[in-house]
């Protein structure tokens, strides 16, 4: 069997370089009737060339996502800004909107995009959190290096995660501030669940590409064309990610994958076998940070600031650990309450001051950290998540 265990190293690599890169989504809305699906090509039709140099994309159910290359915090957040403000504008013309919220609740998921492999995703996921995964949700995912500490690092954007998502929660539903978060908590959890922690962060990660079920088998093993997260990309070739595959739903885990598949796995199997998992956090030779709710168009800049301030700096990491010891691992209860919850709001309070002071030191503009400061101020300090802001509104 392919090396597991290698690979899983691999994930963690040292870097010299404290880079972010940001991926932000967002849902489009027809702006006179937001209630009607909006094709893709209405919306890559009215796009303008981006002067920041954001690569566009689309997700399954259509939703626009905005990618930088991994920059210095400064330089991505300004070239994100511009471009952002390019697509606004542009989409304003069209009669369009970017939606502020995490999770839409107002058209029910559709697929636009169709390659095997979403036909086995949307098979193996099931319904109805399957299709609302894939169609209907979105996210600021914040890709930072590892550094010199890995270890460090990993562990820090996990303990944080909770009072993060309570801070940021900005979709309501059902009871939830974070709704989006309640549709990857109904989902395959060997594949959504964090990745334990305790020990060395590669072979935990190694026993969790072990122990995840196997979504699909594909022939031949070749992944081109579909990015990590299993989304289409406009740019495709026709060819491309077209690859046939068949969906494994007996439960089997990636382990037996000899068995299932009739043959040994290949490094590219195991390779896209870990572009199928979405735990919070995934390593993938630099660190996604997926637990995020999509923002509004101007407050994704402080989710990226103080994500990245409480990872990357060791003065405020120290801090905002201590705060955050009281709601380790309540994953589930922050996106549920909130900034409700009363322990969330006290650590939030104290990783909002740490990041604040860190920012300046870490290269941040004066505007960035005075929009922290002022998000601080209307949710963190009253105890209100975004989310709040939403629930009587579309």
């Amino acid at each position: 069997m392919t090396d597991v265990h290698a690979f899983a190293r691999r994930c963690f690599q040292r870097t010299e370089t404290d880079r972010v890169g940001i991926e932000l989504e967002f849902l489009v809305f027809d702006a006179e009737r937001p209630s009607r699906q909006v094709p893709i090509a209405r919306v890559a039709d009215a796009l303008p060339p981006l002067p920041g140099g954001s690569r566009v994309t689309f997700e399954p159910g259509g939703q626009l996502e905005l990618a930088t290359p991994p920059l210095p915090l400064p330089a991505a957040v300004a070239g994100l800004v511009s471009d952002l403000e390019a697509v606004r504008l542009a989409l304003s013309g069209a009669g369009l909107v970017l939606g502020g919220r995490a999770l839409d609740l107002i058209r029910p998921p559709r697929r636009q995009l169709r390659l095997p492999r979403y036909d086995a995703m949307a098979e193996f996921l099931g319904g109805p959190y399957g299709p609302l995964m894939m169609c209907s949700t979105a996210s600021v995912q914040v890709n930072l290096d590892f550094g010199s500490d890995p270890h460090a690092r990993w562990n820090r954007a996990h303990l944080l995660g909770p009072v993060l998502v309570a801070a940021f929660a900005n979709s309501p539903r059902d009871g939830w501030m974070s709704g989006r978060q309640a549709v990857w908590y109904h989902l395959d959890r060997t594949r959504t669940a964090p990745v334990a922690m305790g020990g060395d962060p590669a072979e935990e990660w190694a026993e969790y590409l072990l122990d995840a079920r196997l979504m699909l088998v594909r022939d031949p093993p070749d992944g081109a064309g579909e990015d990590g997260d299993g989304r289409a990309r406009p740019e495709l070739g026709a060819g491309d990610g077209a690859v046939p595959c068949r969906v494994v739903l007996d439960g089997s885990p990636y382990r037996d994958f000899a068995r299932v598949a009739g043959r040994p796995p290949t490094p590219d199997d195991l390779a896209y076998h870990a572009t199928t998992l979405f735990p919070p956090v995934r390593p993938r030779g630099w660190m996604e940070t997926r637990y995020l709710d999509a923002q509004g168009p101007d407050d994704w800049t402080v989710c990226v600031a103080v994500l990245h301030a409480l990872v990357t700096d060791d003065r405020a990491a120290d801090t905002a650990l201590d705060a955050a010891r009281p709601v380790r691992g309540a994953w589930a209860r922050a996106a549920r309450f909130g900034l409700a919850e009363p322990r969330m709001r006290k650590a939030a309070e104290v990783c909002f001051r740490a990041a604040a002071e860190a920012l300046p030191r870490l290269g941040a503009e004066r505007w960035l950290v005075d929009r922290v400061g002022r998000f601080a101020a209307r949710y963190i300090e009253p105890g209100r998540s975004p989310a709040l802001d939403l629930e009587m509104c579309v």
